[in-house]
């Protein structure tokens, strides 16, 4: 059986997500923002105060890429870290004004491009595709924490 891209979830749903980010940056951009850090923006702004392991585990990313990540928006004014006052071994993630001022325009500037991302989708469509995703998402997490054969 010869692969064959168009027909390929795996290359599709990246092919996807780059589009998906390229739109993205073109509208965050101008907020100072990158898609980098946007997906630790949109956890922090639903709960402040993650440490750096809960962010990890939340965006399914490498410990080193969310370290990083987290040197760039300390840098660029987004978040502070602040020893956590039960355990000082511990530092937990704030935004800063910046950033809590940042979050309006950026889900709007979100919201924008899903909006034109699926405009040639019906509202039915929509809502399945999103099922759809979220049940690939739920199965290729659980086949990270399924025992190995």
């Amino acid at each position: 059986m010869a692969f064959v891209k168009e027909q390929s979830a795996g290359y599709l749903a990246n092919h996807m997500a780059r589009l998906f980010a390229r739109g993205l940056q073109a509208r965050i951009r101008p907020l100072g923002l990158t898609t980098g850090t946007f997906p630790a923006l949109l956890e922090l702004w639903e709960q402040e105060g993650l440490t750096q392991r809960e962010l990890v585990e939340r965006l399914d990313i490498e410990q080193a890429t969310m370290a990083n990540t987290l040197a760039r928006m300390e840098r660029d004014g987004l978040v502070v870290r602040k020893k956590d006052p039960a355990d000082g071994r511990i530092q937990r993630i704030w935004l800063t004004a910046k950033a809590r001022g940042l979050r309006a325009p950026a889900l709007r500037a979100a919201m924008a491009e899903n909006e034109a991302a699926l405009a040639l989708l019906s509202e039915a469509e929509r809502a399945q595709f999103l099922t759809l995703m979220r049940k690939v998402i739920a199965a290729e997490r659980g086949a990270e924490t399924a025992d190995p054969i």
